[in-house]
């Protein structure tokens, strides 16, 4: 053998085991290429369902949103409304009401006034000519004492 057939020779070798190492290399991509197509095939057969359940779900939240919306600005109405009433009746019935509570309380004072002037009026003895008579009894009194 001759210098170039040893060379010629390693080279052969060399280039053998540079395309086992690529063959080898080849069959781990192709195999990870076929688990990444059927990964995606399997994700697109259920993000397929789950993104129909999605679009259910948001059209059944915006169908319930504009409920609340339609129930809130009824509840609005009803209390601005309910305000106006109050306004209406606290103007309507709220003065002629405190003149009344007012004219009330001034005649309970008159007559109670009244009565308490009478009372301290009436002497708790009689007088006749120069000497003391016991007068009525009241409660609380006793014959001798004075006032």
């Amino acid at each position: 053998m001759s210098g170039g057939e040893v060379a010629g020779i390693l080279v052969a070798v060399f280039w053998a085991i540079l395309v086992s190492f690529l063959a080898v290399a080849l069959a781990r991509l192709a195999q990870t290429l076929r688990a990444t197509t059927k990964l995606v095939a399997d994700v697109t057969d259920q993000a397929v369902p789950l993104l129909a359940d999605a679009s259910s779900a948001v059209r059944s939240a915006q169908t319930q949103i504009e409920r609340v919306d339609a129930i809130a600005s009824d509840v609005q109405e009803v209390t601005s409304n309910a305000s106006a009433l109050s306004t209406t009746v606290a103007s309507t019935f709220g003065g002629p009401l405190v003149k009344v509570a007012a004219f009330g309380y001034g005649v309970r004072r008159a007559v109670s006034g009244r009565k308490e002037d009478t009372s301290a009026r009436a002497p708790g003895r009689t007088v006749i000519v120069g000497r003391a008579v016991p007068g009525m009894r009241r409660a609380g009194r006793t014959r001798g004492k004075k006032d």
